[in-house]
């Protein structure tokens, strides 16, 4: 036990943190993570089982994307929560988190133009930035629908969207909620030159067309408090059609609008890569992460969460060197649901199925993914 606890004192990513008004016993923070087993956009059952595998005492969770109103969808089975409905099936998983002892934040997303008319409320077309559609995926495959271009009086009745999902998240019993502003999604179809097109206030310059993103961090602070409210943003990344001239500024930007409120809890940043299009860097047969978010880093008063690629050894770095507070972890935490005692013992870790990851099954590539205990009881997940 006495070796154990020294092992851990002596791995940052193992190192307690006071994130504004929590107490993180650790520094690995399980990611966002489309999952699609929210049968009919409901979260349900199994996710209890799979969150509080993933919970430690002390460590936080962030939920997979949830949307905020029908108009918002984009995903089969992806959950939501603008219902009753849907805030009542919530409470239970979080009260599974709660029971470990973790953190729980639940990401808020509008999926705007990537979408079809077949997701949209009779059929209508995807709202959005643009009248400029996606190109078609030829990877999956996947073909978008045309979409519609906001008024710009219509965007305060999406920025209220957002409001009524973060209080509905902490009805639901929530900590907090991350805006999703990240991966080319609807506010960062706003934010990045490349998806927006507009010529009203919320077009052309880099303060224009973070207009929209800053009202709905505005709506929502004022809602629920700036000390339990982060965002995701990715700068640099090249998905869904979305891609800045400048990201730098882009960046710079946000962050420093987020030093406007007193106390804003977090900034969530993804790091620069080229994973998304089937390409990474590798070294010495070791995949490299480009460091390109020392300059927000720099900026942000708040906690700031690093994501992208990030293995044991790397996030050890960051943390050690003070390049980010937290780092977030995606497929190995899916993979590895006792990922921190992983870390800390310096176990071999699983290895992710990609051919499960979007499946609907509630437990193939979801819930029976081994821990290094066989023993494991997920009791207070079933309760």
């Amino acid at each position: 036990m006495v070796h154990q606890q020294a092992a851990k004192e002596a791995i940052p990513l193992l190192t307690p943190y006071k994130m504004g008004p929590f107490e993180l016993s650790h520094r690995v923070v399980l990611a966002p993570m489309a999952r699609f087993r929210s049968y009919g956009d409901v979260p349900q059952p199994h996710a209890a089982v799979y969150y509080a595998q993933r919970a430690t005492s002390g460590g936080l969770l962030i939920s997979e994307a949830t949307v905020v109103s029908a108009t918002a969808q984009g995903f089969k089975n992806c959950p939501g929560i603008w219902t009753r409905e849907q805030v009542e099936a919530w409470k239970p998983i979080v009260d599974a988190v709660h029971r470990k002892g973790a953190l729980f934040f639940c990401q808020i997303v509008h999926a705007g133009r990537v979408s079809t008319n077949d997701f949209q409320p009779d059929g209508q077309a995807p709202i959005s930035s643009t009248d400029k559609p996606i190109s078609p995926n030829t990877e999956t495959g996947m073909v978008y629908s045309k979409p519609r271009r906001l008024r710009a009086d219509e965007i305060p009745g999406v920025v209220d969207e957002f409001r009524r999902a973060a209080r509905n998240a902490m009805e639901a019993g929530f900590d907090g909620v991350e805006i999703h502003g990240a991966h080319g999604y609807l506010l960062e179809q706003f934010m990045k030159d490349s998806a927006n097109d507009r010529n009203d206030e919320y077009g052309g310059s880099v303060e224009n067309r973070c207009r929209f993103v800053v009202e709905v961090v505005d709506a929502v602070v004022r809602e629920i408090g700036a000390h339990c409210v982060g965002i995701r943003l990715s700068p640099f990344i090249d998905f869904n059609g979305c891609v800045d001239s400048d990201p730098v500024a882009l960046g710079d930007h946000m962050v420093r609008q987020l030093n406007r409120y007193d106390g804003f809890l977090y900034c969530h940043m993804v790091e620069p890569r080229l994973a998304y299009s089937g390409r990474s860097f590798f070294v010495d047969g070791r995949r490299q992460i480009p460091h390109g978010l020392l300059p927000f880093r720099k900026v942000f008063k708040g906690t700031f969460i690093a994501a992208g690629a990030y293995d044991r050894e790397e996030g050890n770095k960051v943390v050690a060197e003070g390049y980010t507070d937290l780092v977030a972890y995606g497929r190995l935490f899916l993979a590895n649901p006792d990922l921190p005692r992983r870390f800390e013992l310096g176990a071999p870790l699983n290895k992710y199925d990609r051919s499960t990851f979007y499946t609907q099954d509630p437990v193939v590539g979801y819930t029976d993914y081994p821990f290094l205990d066989e023993n494991h009881d997920d009791s207070a997940a079933r309760a």
